[in-house]
């Protein structure tokens, strides 16, 4: 731990863990349905695929978006009350078409969720090569923090933005049978990845392949972080692959979460560790959800290593929690998860108080 006394530079976060003093929390103002696309026939529930090709490029209902907002202004509070300084991006519409000369989109997606176009690794601030074509300019919005802390002394780098051509996706992708290899609907022809893929747990950090994240996105970050890192891949049986946060979660030193419906096995250097697998969820089954499923129970924030925020529903989870002597602190967000999203999604840990080490 860094002393009290020892000031932490303005971007400093090694682990999931590690005491938080700094946050930045999405808003969900302009929230825009993205356009349809393999991408997204790769990782949405098949029930909202209509929904998806009917009403791409168009703004999400605005009681929804009000209501997230409200679920967001909470988590923010809490969060303030809890000490932490929360930041908060620029709020813009994505309702806006844009293209490049290889294609066009007509609207983006939103500002809700930084921790998938933004990694922080140390003082290292990193954009993401992200593949949706609707998230192509959605950094923007962060553009205004991201100048403040480099020009108080963080790195600040851009991965190699991506065309994104026909060439980088599999058009004929579909949902591999039981007994057929997986396959996914990004190929090899630039570094692609979401930042939402990768956990950190000090010099090592672990991620999945998704439809998201390519092979050559990872080895791109592997260079860029250098000897420094240790980079390792988490299998895992999912079809639909994209962020890690559902299925696998880091809580402290020695204490893991994981989805029992996806992990099998884990990675040896995990054997002497606490394996906590996450209760079935609350969430009922008339909620709507666009992006994903109802695992979102578990994409949780931790605050340090024992205090964490969970929605308020999830009753079995927040009992699990307490079991397992952690301090779970509750907060509705039941109206944010139809975005896609919950806690972790929501934010980006800019600073916490801890400093690199090995936890293996």
């Amino acid at each position: 731990m860094v002393p009290q006394s020892q000031s932490l530079p303005v971007v400093s976060s090694h682990t999931e863990w590690d005491p938080l003093e700094e946050v930045i929390v999405g808003v969900a103002d302009g929230a825009t349905v993205p356009s349809w696309h393999v991408t997204l026939k790769s990782t949405m529930p098949r029930k909202h695929w209509g929904f998806f090709q009917e009403h791409g490029g168009k703004p999400f209902p605005q009681d929804m978006v009000d209501a997230a907002n409200r679920d967001l202004d909470e988590f923010a509070h809490i969060l303030e009350a809890e000490g932490i300084r929360v930041r908060r991006p620029e709020r813009v519409s994505h309702t806006k078409p844009f293209s490049t000369p290889d294609w066009h989109s007509p609207g983006g997606l939103y500002t809700a969720m930084p921790r998938d176009l933004l990694l922080v690794v140390g003082d290292h601030l990193i954009e993401t090569p992200m593949p949706w074509r609707s998230r192509y300019f959605e950094v923007h919005p962060y553009r205004k923090l991201l100048k403040e802390y480099f020009h108080a002394g963080a790195r600040w780098t851009s991965a190699p933005k991506p065309q994104l051509t026909d060439e980088s996706f599999d058009d004929t992708w579909e949902v591999p049978g039981d007994d057929e290899p997986m396959r996914y609907a990004l190929t090899e022809f630039e570094p692609l990845f979401d930042a939402a893929d990768f956990v950190r747990c000090g010099r090592d950090l672990f991620y999945i392949r998704s439809h998201v994240t390519n092979a050559f996105g990872v080895e791109w970050l592997r260079r860029h972080l250098g000897s420094e890192y240790r980079i390792h891949e988490l299998k895992c049986r999912d079809t639909k692959p994209m962020h890690i946060d559902t299925t696998f979660m880091p809580l402290a030193p020695g204490k893991l979460l994981v989805n029992p419906e996806r992990v099998d096995e884990l990675p040896r250097m995990f054997k002497s560790w606490d394996i906590l697998r996450a209760p079935p969820p609350c969430a009922s089954d008339d909620l709507i959800l666009y992006f994903s499923g109802k695992w979102l129970s578990m994409n949780i924030l931790m605050l340090d290593e024992q205090r964490l925020v969970v929605d308020k529903n999830e009753h079995t989870l927040i009992r699990a929690f307490k079991d397992w002597g952690f301090k779970p602190i509750t907060c509705n967000f039941t109206n944010f998860y139809r975005l896609g999203g919950s806690f972790h999604c929501a934010t980006l840990d800019v600073r916490r108080r801890g400093v690199l080490q090995s936890y293996f």
